[in-house]
């Protein structure tokens, strides 16, 4: 990476940068527009002006790293946000939109590639990939607020957005086997067997055990002997880097392994607190010095704890990895089948995975039809993306599918940007104007607990 700028002027670029955000951030979320916007445009400024110049190839190394960090914290907090019990029927839809969805996606794109792109198949399925998975982190606006936010829509688009940007790895593995660059055995069978069954499975069982146990531990020492009390963000640090590690070494998916932990580590919210009634009681209590031990509310004061740090850190993350993005774009170049190629990802294959995926799944002809458009693509796809290029592609396909993705990025953080705004206050109106809960909102609401509510289950 180059600059004409020196460090001190850097320094006054980021900090005014930050407080800009920090003074008109309330209001921005008000208007037609997302914060990634802005540093998109930031972004494109920096890099327009030479400020801010670099081949990303050449940088693809660095660029794998920073995006993989930022979806890593992000997924961890997607996982700490959702309340919903394992088994409960609410994950029912999100595990259909992340899994037959995103792969109705992947070779719908796949298909889009060949014909209108020339590319070959192996190129094809792995473009489908990068692209497929929605991003939990520029998808903030539309998932839920806080654990005890029940709503389906943003339930389901908070699950898909921290489940896909693991299940899209076996597709990514497949294009890059095809490509010749990675080993998938005869017929595919080791793709099957590893890439697949083994990568999955594994990564959400040791991100489970890990969030269990280095939850139950902590609570213990808190709880019987005041001790581990804080450093909840050494312990959200830890928890995300050890499961993570753990799932990359033996050959399983670790952001299935983070999202599972920080899923978990919520989940012993609803399994070591005592049934209460009194909410109000509970954030009183919440706010007393010793929160943090006491022996009702210390598991939600753990994952709030954990929770808060980590938003802030995927805050960071998104403004870095966006400006980037649009300092990158200067250095590609769009073709009209390109163009064409993502508004069908957006109008056309996006909404009919949704719908096809959703088949007997539940959920309103209104929830689908957001879950259709709001399919946003971000930093979990640069991150397949450069993942890609460093496993030796060929240089001219590289650029090309640098090329696509950025544009595919790019246009997803201004047409889901300039909409999320208007178009969530118009389904917050419906649904406080409907006088009752679609049926299966009734059974999903009937059957969940919010995870103060204790099920020793």
């Amino acid at each position: 990476m180059t600059t004409n700028l020196d460090a001190s002027t850097w320094y006054v670029i980021v900090g005014t940068l930050f407080i800009v955000m920090a003074l008109a951030f309330s209001r921005i979320k008000q208007l037609p527009l997302t914060a990634s916007t802005i540093y998109l445009l930031v972004g494109v400024g920096l890099g327009r002006s030479g400020a801010l110049a670099f081949d990303s190839l050449a940088a693809a190394p660095v660029l794998e790293i920073i995006s993989e960090v930022v979806v890593i914290i992000s997924i961890f907090s997607v996982g700490l946000k959702l309340s919903a019990p394992w088994g409960d029927t609410r994950w029912r839809l999100p595990i259909r939109t992340a899994t037959v969805s995103m792969a109705i996606t992947v070779f719908g794109m796949a298909l889009t590639a060949v014909l209108l792109l020339d590319l070959s198949w192996g190129a094809a399925i792995l473009l489908g990939g990068i692209l497929a998975p929605t991003d939990p982190v520029l998808a903030s606006d539309v998932q839920v607020k806080k654990p005890q936010d029940q709503d389906l829509l943003r339930m389901t688009l908070s699950g898909e957005g921290g489940l896909n940007d693991g299940a899209a790895f076996p597709f990514v593995m497949l294009g890059l086997g095809l490509l010749g660059v990675h080993e998938i055995g005869t017929l595919a069978w080791r793709w099957l067997a590893v890439d697949l069954v083994w990568a999955v499975c594994a990564g959400l069982a040791i991100g489970g055990a890990l969030g269990m146990a280095i939850g139950k531990v902590c609570l213990y020492l808190r709880r019987h002997f005041r001790h581990a009390v804080g450093l909840d963000d050494f312990l959200a640090m830890g928890l995300v880097a050890a499961s993570y590690g753990l799932a990359v070494t033996l050959h399983a998916y670790g952001f299935l392994a983070v999202f599972a932990a920080g899923a978990a580590l919520r989940r012993i919210e609803a399994l070591e607190s005592p049934a209460a009634d009194d909410e109000a009681g509970v954030e009183d209590a919440l706010k007393t010095p010793d929160a943090a031990v006491h022996p009702v509310v210390a598991p939600r004061f753990m994952a709030r704890a954990v929770l808060t740090f980590n938003e802030q850190l995927e805050r960071l993350g998104e403004i870095v990895v966006v400006s980037l993005v649009g300092a990158m774009l200067g250095e590609t170049a769009w073709s009209w089948p390109v163009v064409f190629s993502m508004v069908l990802l957006f109008l056309v294959i996006r909404p009919l995975s949704v719908w096809l995926g959703l088949i007997g799944a539940g959920g309103d002809a209104t929830q689908r039809h957001y879950m259709s458009w709001f399919g946003i693509r971000g930093i979990g796809s640069i991150y397949y993306l450069y993942f890609a290029v460093n496993h030796g592609l060929d240089v001219a396909l590289a650029r090309q599918l640098v090329a696509i993705t950025l544009f595919a990025v790019a246009l997803s953080i201004f047409a889901h940007g300039i909409t999320v705004t208007p178009l969530m206050n118009i389904y917050s109106r419906l649904q406080r104007r409907m006088p009752r809960a679609s049926a299966l909102d009734h059974e999903l609401q009937a059957s969940a607990r919010l995870p103060w509510r204790s099920r020793r289950s």
